[in-house]
């Protein structure tokens, strides 16, 4: 293969890609509708054309027919009044008459075949563009319904542009939560160590340190003093 050929059969199965990806297949269903549709209508106008000629052509044997018992008619009154040139000249009237009749009635007969199959084809062409219409509405119901569930899945498993972005933004809630509880716990380890002060405390590094050693040391003693409050108690 040249590479030529290759080069084009690539660009051509890129294109195939493009097409395919532009196309609804719902419209492209109900395009294919509109078509079947456009050519029952042209059938039915094919049809009525060879009716009308059908028609025509059973108004023109009728009046063939007429024509040609008139003829006959006409020799009968001849030779009843002895003129027999008259008569011959009525009959060759109607043999005339008779060969057109012939001729009318060879056409009709194959304009007849024809609307007939016309026909045939118009009600085989109804039962299958309903039969198309059907399964064209039952197939977008099926589309519809798939396409939804892949944007819900898609939404779900954070592919689509759903959960997706909702998704990083609880990441990054989540990042900057545990970066501000880490910055909180360092803060009050240098609180305690001393290391910050509150703006609002004066107290120098040893006042603070005492005062919390009085703290301590009243919690203890009052600690002790419920203890052998308790003893008392239970000697009592």
């Amino acid at each position: 293969m040249s590479i030529f050929k290759h080069a084009a059969n690539i660009l051509e199965a890129k294109v195939n890609k493009l097409l395919s990806r532009a196309e609804d297949p719902a419209e492209t269903l109900d395009l294919s509708y509109e078509k079947m549709l456009t050519s029952l209508q042209e059938g039915k106008r094919h049809l009525a054309d060879v009716l009308t000629e059908q028609v025509s052509l059973e108004n023109q044997i009728a009046q063939a027919q007429k024509q040609a018992a008139k003829a006959e008619d006409n020799a009968r009154m001849a030779l009843n009044a002895n003129r027999e040139d008259l008569a011959r000249s009525a009959l060759a009237e109607k043999q005339a008459e008779a060969q057109k009749i012939a001729a009318l009635q060879e056409a009709h007969d194959t304009v007849a075949a024809q609307a007939r199959k016309l026909m045939d084809y118009e009600h085989a062409l109804q039962d299958r563009i309903e039969q198309f219409r059907t399964q064209k509405e039952v197939l977008k119901s099926q589309m519809a319904a798939a396409q939804a569930q892949v944007k819900v899945t898609e939404s779900l498993t954070g592919l689509g542009h759903g959960l997706d972005d909702a998704g990083d933004a609880l990441r990054r809630a989540q990042d900057r939560t545990a970066q501000e509880q880490a910055k909180a716990q360092a803060m009050d380890g240098l609180l305690a160590s001393g290391v910050i002060n509150d703006p609002l405390d004066h107290r120098t590094q040893t006042e603070r340190e005492m005062d919390k050693l009085c703290v301590t040391s009243g919690v203890d003693d009052d600690l002790a003093r419920l203890k052998a409050e308790m003893t008392a108690r239970q000697d009592g």
